[in-house]
């Protein structure tokens, strides 16, 4: 578990398939650092993981860092504060892109945002995973 999903890791996207398994992204939630005299607010960031296509109860990559995280003002300000949160995935092989995805979100639950996702040709080596031929 990564400090950006500490307390929490949750639901997002359903399974799309990609060039290397099962793509989802998810949320993960953690505080924010804040003076002592206040609550601890908390942070809903995104990431991805990818799961085998053949046995997706196998985790091929995790995210170590979040893919996505609050930095708008939209998604730092609403009706709950630092929230991005996953909901929905598009790939875009409309445009000849099949390695592009759209990913829906919701925006500190006050309107829906779209960011860009672009898978890259290899995973990166350093994510948490399952064994190699785990069949969990």
């Amino acid at each position: 578990m990564e400090p950006w999903e500490r307390l929490k890791i949750g639901g997002g996207t359903p399974p799309i398939l990609s060039r290397h398994g099962w793509l989802i992204i998810y949320h993960g939630v953690s505080e924010i650092e804040a003076p002592s005299n206040e609550a601890h607010p908390l942070c809903y960031s995104a990431g991805a993981m990818v799961l085998s296509k053949e046995h997706p109860q196998v985790i091929r990559y995790r995210s170590a860092e979040p893919v996505l995280t609050p930095s708008l003002p939209q998604e730092r300000h609403g009706t709950v504060a630092n929230v991005v949160f996953p909901t929905g995935i598009d790939r875009r092989d409309d445009i000849g892109l099949p390695d592009r995805f759209d990913v829906y979100y919701g925006m500190a639950d006050n309107r829906v945002g779209v960011a860009r996702l672009d898978v890259p040709e290899l995973l990166p080596a350093e994510a948490a995973a399952d064994p190699p031929g785990a069949k969990v």
